[in-house]
């Protein structure tokens, strides 16, 4: 491993990794090179493929901060089936940005820009390396390569549109169609998320979100200098990795898990409520299918989500290191 100028970054022990992992793995991790000044490392890939271990062990060797990427692993109460470090792993290297929101809260790209950015800053002032690892691709290409300028939506203007909302996506898009037929156009009638935040944005700014997308985007952090490493492993291992991780959440207490959550009584379209996992167990526990049926839907959508991320990333995401493997 390689320290980088001025010891911002620190080999605090050769022999660590070979300690912790078997020689076969070490070999997957690559090193780093030498970071400059307001570096970023970022991790990204596929579910289960191993992003939060690798970022871990770099954590632990270089002084590092790992800086949550994922839209799920937000959500309080749900750390199993979202696959969020547990208190072994936070008890080795800081984490930031996990389970912050209570599920009855909608968590947007938005806010977790403002609050990646603030983690980022706090940790080049205190000196250490942002990890920056999770697999929503949304939030990783927003945070280096910039969004669209659209200002804050106002509380009052939020809870007017998810009230209206409780008339369902065809009522709500009609809505989106006399108010803005350009952005109508763009969008699914279906798709509840993007109409609310289609009418928000008109309503906050006076214009379509569509000639908000036709502006130049803005970096949160142009300063940064991003080193982006993406896991692709082959689709068999993955759906294999995706099955088997599954089966532990069971073992776990994923059933449990969302019992919990169930008794909370929310809205079925948060996204706490979509997390995979949850709509299946639910629909079990709820005497609609057994258990069986329920696991093999889980595992089933499992895979059909890693494929879609496994296809983004390889595609869309550009990267100074590939790892073909799970890590």
């Amino acid at each position: 491993m390689k320290n980088c100028a001025h010891g911002w970054l620190k080999t605090q022990n050769a022999g660590k990794l070979s300690e912790l992992r078997d020689e076969s793995k070490v070999e997957k991790m690559m090193q780093l090179p030498e970071l400059k000044k307001n570096s970023v490392v970022v991790i990204a890939g596929p579910t289960a493929s191993g992003k939060s271990a690798l970022a871990l062990e770099w954590a632990k060797e270089f002084n590092g901060v790992v800086i949550n990427a994922d839209s799920m692993q937000v959500y309080q109460g749900l750390r199993i089936l979202s696959a969020a470090p547990g208190t072994e792993e936070r008890q080795q290297a800081e984490h930031r940005l996990y389970e912050i929101y209570p599920p009855s809260q909608r968590g947007t790209v938005v806010d977790w820009l403002e609050l990646a950015e603030a983690e980022i800053r706090n940790c080049w002032a205190e000196g250490k390396v942002p990890i920056v690892v999770g697999g929503t691709g949304l939030y990783l290409d927003n945070l280096i390569n910039g969004t669209t300028p659209i200002p804050a939506v106002d509380a009052a203007v939020r809870a007017a549109v998810a009230q209206e909302a409780q008339a369902g996506a065809e009522a709500l898009y009609a809505r989106l169609q006399a108010e803005d037929a350009a952005a109508a156009e763009m969008l699914h009638p279906g798709d509840m998320t993007r109409i609310k935040r289609a009418l928000e944005i008109r309503r906050q700014t006076g214009k379509s979100i569509a000639e908000w997308y036709r502006l130049p985007m803005v970096k949160k952090l142009p300063e940064a200098a991003f080193y982006v490493v993406k896991i692709i492993p082959a689709a068999e291992e993955l759906d294999e990795r995706c099955f088997r991780r599954f089966d532990k959440m069971i073992g776990a207490g994923a059933e449990q898990e969302v019992r919990r959550l169930l008794e909370l009584n929310l809205d079925k379209n948060l996204p706490a409520m979509k997390m995979l996992g949850v709509p299946e167990l639910s629909a079990f526990i709820e005497g609609e299918c057994s258990f069986e049926d329920a696991v093999s839907a889980a595992k089933l959508h499992t895979r059909q989500y890693a494929k879609r991320q496994r296809t983004w990333f390889r595609n869309k995401l550009k990267a100074d290191k590939i790892i073909d493997k799970i890590f």
